[in-house]
């Protein structure tokens, strides 16, 4: 009767040790004992807006749908052999 004893014990652990470690995991990725006050501790100090209004290559009624220089055509250009 000792060795059943033995062998009950050894097919708990298998169990008991798979939901400590699961929860050790679950603990420390969640990080759930762990509290985080996002108003607080990202307080950023405003400052005023900076820039212009000069106004920078503005293109409008475009007929040209391509990119200029582009080589979709050309695959023997756009795609390198390894060596």
């Amino acid at each position: 009767m000792a060795s059943d004893d033995g062998l009950v014990w050894l097919l708990a652990a298998g169990p008991a040790g798979a939901a400590g470690t699961y929860w050790l995991i679950y603990r420390y990725y969640r990080n759930t004992d762990k509290s985080h006050a996002y108003e607080r501790d990202t307080i950023i100090e405003a400052q005023p807006v900076q820039g212009g209004e000069e106004k920078v290559d503005h293109i409008s009624k475009t007929t040209d749908p391509d990119i200029d220089g582009d080589n979709s055509d050309d695959y023997r250009e756009r795609v390198q052999r390894v060596q």
